[in-house]
């Protein structure tokens, strides 16, 4: 039986060149546990991608994006990733962590090298590998 692939949106968002980036709870069940990712997630299902990324966003970190300019998609037979990047307008300190381990804005050369340390794990942390691609997608095309 074929199943339909999951669809979730993503955010790039960036300011002063770093990527704003998430660092996932270590707990079982979620894809890329105690790794770096992009915020975001899964689709409802009356949603377009743009407003499930909004919807994701201002739960996630209290941010409301404005004006996302879609860069792309990234697809299996599991799972649709709908791409979106926007500049992340205020201070870090200003957004409200309510999902994940910690928070920061990671430079490309984190985002190369495909790990980066977290104050609040006290450690360096793996990239989840879709998030890198992505990424590294982005910087050859924009920066």
């Amino acid at each position: 039986m074929n199943e339909k692939p999951v669809s979730v949106a993503l955010a790039i968002l960036t300011q002063n060149e770093r990527f704003l980036m998430q660092l996932r709870d270590e707990t079982s069940g979620i894809a890329y546990p105690g790794h770096w990712g992009l915020f975001g997630g899964h689709l409802e299902s009356d949603e377009t991608p743009e407003e499930g990324l909004k919807r994701e966003v201002l739960e996630e970190i209290e941010y409301t994006v404005t004006n996302p300019t879609k860069f792309g998609c990234y697809g299996d037979s599991k799972i649709v990733r709908y791409i979106y990047h926007a500049p992340l307008t205020v201070p870090i300190e200003q957004l409200i962590l309510h999902e994940g381990w910690d928070l920061a804005l990671v430079p490309p050369e984190a985002i190369r090298q495909g790990s980066y340390y977290s104050a609040k794990a006290d450690r360096t942390r793996p990239l989840g590998g879709i998030h890198q691609q992505i990424l590294l997608d982005f910087i050859k095309a924009e920066l």
